[in-house]
């Protein structure tokens, strides 16, 4: 990516329509874990493919997150059930496809060194 992660977030809301609820205001990273970016490259990467408008994603986004806790705490978490979303509604995954790849996820993550990439 070319551009920074908060300059392509800030793409994406504005071709949202305005409709994308942003993460906290932070004077942080944008991301506060790599899991975060990841997920984050993985919605641009499907969004390239044509897989969903930004202005599709902004609506997905802002259902799950106005479910999330009150200060946003939880946003990246929403936005991992956003894409769950996406991914079921577009015929890309099943409930179980993602229920399998998340379990196989954190168990990767549980048996991988801190600070090493996780591979599944």
């Amino acid at each position: 990516m070319d551009a920074t992660a908060a300059e392509t977030l800030a793409q994406i809301a504005a071709a949202g329509g305005g409709e994308l609820p942003l993460p906290p205001p932070s004077s942080e990273q944008v991301f506060a874990a790599p899991w975060q970016a990841q997920l984050f490259a993985m919605t641009v990467s499907l969004n390239e493919r044509g897989l969903f408008t930004w202005r599709e994603w902004a609506r997905a986004l802002g259902r799950h997150v106005s479910d999330g806790m009150p200060d946003g705490s939880d946003y990246y978490e929403r936005w991992a059930d956003a894409l769950a979303e996406m991914l079921r509604t577009h015929g890309i995954a099943t409930e179980k496809d993602i229920e399998h790849g998340t379990r196989a996820w954190h168990e990767a993550a549980a048996r991988t060194p801190h600070g090493m990439p996780i591979e599944l």
